[in-house]
């Protein structure tokens, strides 16, 4: 399980500089047995509301193209879309 905790930063570390300029960051919470990531947003991406967009257009994409063995990815404190 180590292991894949490496690969999901790494694959996080692709995206963090995008969060990072905006204010915010992901970190992530646990890698479940079986195999979902669940990550938080921290920073103004947890209020963000393009977050969700964020989330799933970067962060899970970018984990689940660099880390197949993830069977998903869940982001616990996505902002709801309000438009």
């Amino acid at each position: 399980m180590e292991d894949l905790n490496v690969k999901v930063e790494q694959a996080l570390d692709n995206i963090r500089p995008y969060l990072i300029a905006d204010g915010g960051n992901v970190k992530v919470l646990e890698i479940t047995e079986d195999k979902v990531v669940k990550l938080e947003f921290t920073g103004s991406c947890g209020s963000c509301p393009m977050s969700s967009m964020t989330f799933k257009a970067g962060l899970e994409e970018a984990i689940l193209k660099n880390v197949p063995e993830i069977k998903s990815v869940e982001a616990v404190n996505v902002a709801l879309d309000t438009y």
